[in-house]
């Protein structure tokens, strides 16, 4: 079957991927890709900075002890995996302060191998629903 961009609903037997088109070029990014797994685009933050809501993965590489990272509040269901991936040097660290984080208000990223999946809903805000070695406070 070819490539076909749709603006609705669509069924699919092979998958699906969801894409953005640029406005002025018109070209095509695939964003998140559904099939047999779920696979999706990864943002590479390095240091202190924003979380975005845009890219399934967030990839976090520390600069210093303490980088503080901010997440907003995101769309009823939506999916948010953290990863920390890499340390300028032992002893960085990363704390992330979700705008609203149910059952706390920071995580804590502390050694590589740490990451979080989060849950948005609209009651309760971020809800972390599988970890690997973070702190909430």
């Amino acid at each position: 079957m070819a490539n076909t961009t749709f603006s609705g609903p669509v069924r699919s037997e092979n998958g699906f991927e969801s894409v953005s088109k640029n406005a002025t070029t018109g070209a095509i990014t695939v964003g998140t890709s559904y099939s047999n797994i779920i696979t999706g685009s990864v943002q590479s933050l390095t240091g202190a900075g924003a979380v975005n809501l845009t890219d399934l993965i967030t990839e976090i590489t520390a600069e210093n002890t303490g980088d503080a990272l901010t997440l907003a509040d995101g769309s009823a269901g939506q999916v948010k995996i953290i990863s920390y991936v890499a340390e300028s040097a032992a002893g960085d660290t990363a704390v992330l302060t979700p705008t609203t984080l149910a059952g706390g208000t920071t995580i804590t990223f502390d050694s590589v191998g740490d990451a979080a999946t989060l849950v948005y809903s609209e009651t309760s805000g971020w809800t972390i629903v599988g970890s690997n070695s973070v702190t909430v406070a």
